[in-house]
């Protein structure tokens, strides 16, 4: 049996992890605090080696970069993330006009998280992790400023000996085949993940806001299967589905259940590879993505503060609506990168609509609730993005 599953592809390993675990959480609920530590383990492990292998991926990355080959790939890449966060939070605009929800905001809020006051916060912590302690950066897996350090080394060491780049090369490569290791025991790690999931939430508690849901999946769904392929088959002129499809399934599934955009960069970059991408590209568009391409948090911010708003029967204008579809995606440039990191900058745009700091901690406690379904789809989208729209970019040149 374990030389068949070993024959087996990740993904469909994967799969029978998940219908395992759904079986063991609802015949042996008992036994999630003893799988739990399957789950902990894996993320912990992709979380502690994803810094440190961003961090020389980079540096190797711009090192050897060749100036005339890939700088204009680079910017390309970088206006699709902007245009496809924008989008997806008008959609979500649009999505909470045709469905609107409404929350229960007598819900204590069960958490003592502390939101940034407004977009000056967010653009002032931003542009602080640029500056940290490169040494605390890596431990705190600040990847904000793992990029900045990271970019500057790499320029620096572009006049450096070839036998320098090289060795930076070797390193790099050595870290992606231990993430490669890690990756092969995902099934495993998503069992327990499961497991814990399922025993705990059930579906009794993800039923109370059902239809919050399936607004924000829906929507998060149709950014993924329709504008997302729009923009793609714009760059690429031919039919975007098939590559759509593959990013999906081979970043998408394993970024719903890390819930981290930042953990599943390995993913992206062995995939990025596979479809013949540009190391060089992928290696700074990638890890970049992760952390300030997050269509699935824009789209989480403005429905949750759009149910907020209509909760409190606060008249909402089209101009105002599109403002806030600009300060979504400005707020979700400052997620962590890290599961529910988009849930703190919701009180951001609800500020927007003078709605009180202790009532938007109430929308963000709502948002714990269903961030099982929430956070693992938001992060599913992040992730396949930065992947789909460098493979597009590149792609499209030949």
């Amino acid at each position: 049996m374990f030389s068949a599953l070993g024959r087996l592809n990740l993904i469909s390993r994967i799969l029978i992890a998940i219908v395992l675990g759904v079986l063991v959480a609802y015949l042996f609920p008992q036994s999630a605090p003893h799988v739990s530590l399957l789950g902990d383990i894996f993320i912990k492990a992709l979380k502690s080696v994803a810094p440190i292998l961003v961090f020389v991926l980079v540096i190797a990355s711009i090192a050897n970069f060749k100036v005339n080959q890939g700088v204009g790939s680079l910017k390309t890449i970088l206006l699709l993330y902007v245009i496809s966060m924008f989008l997806a939070a008008l959609s979500a605009v649009a999505a909470s006009v045709m469905f609107p929800s409404t929350l229960l905001l007598d819900l204590a809020p069960g958490t003592h998280l502390e939101a940034p006051s407004d977009i000056s916060a967010i653009l002032k912590a931003l542009v602080l992790s640029f500056i940290t302690n490169p040494i605390t950066a890596l431990s705190e897996a600040n990847f904000i400023g793992i990029l900045a350090w990271a970019a500057v080394l790499g320029v620096a060491l572009r006049h450096s000996a070839d036998t320098t780049k090289q060795v930076i090369l070797d390193f790099s490569e050595a870290l992606s085949k231990l993430i490669k290791w890690v990756i092969n025991f995902a099934p495993i790690g998503i069992f327990g993940i499961i497991v814990v999931t399922f025993a705990e939430s059930g579906f009794k508690t993800l039923a109370l806001y059902g239809h919050l849901i399936l607004v924000l999946v829906g929507t998060m769904l149709f950014v993924a299967l329709v504008i997302n392929p729009i923009i793609v088959a714009f760059v690429m002129r031919k039919n975007p589905y098939p590559l759509v499809l593959i990013c999906l399934r081979e970043s998408g599934i394993t970024a719903f259940f890390t819930r981290s955009s930042a953990a599943n960069i390995p993913v992206n970059l062995d995939l990025a590879k596979r479809l013949g991408i540009n190391d060089a590209i992928a290696g700074v568009s990638i890890p970049l993505g992760a952390t300030i391409n997050m269509a699935g948090a824009a789209v989480t911010i403005t429905v949750l503060t759009l149910a907020a708003v209509n909760t409190l029967d606060i008249q909402v204008g089209l101009v105002t609506m599109i403002v806030l579809s600009v300060v979504a995606v400005i707020t979700a440039c400052g997620s962590s990168g890290v599961g529910s990191g988009s849930l703190l900058l919701i009180p951001v745009a609800c500020g927007l609509f003078l709605i009180p700091i202790d009532i938007a901690m109430k929308v963000v406690a709502i948002g714990l609730v269903i961030s099982v379904i929430q956070d693992s789809t938001e992060t599913a989208l992040n992730s396949s993005t930065d992947v789909l729209f460098t493979a597009a970019v590149e792609l499209s040149k030949k």
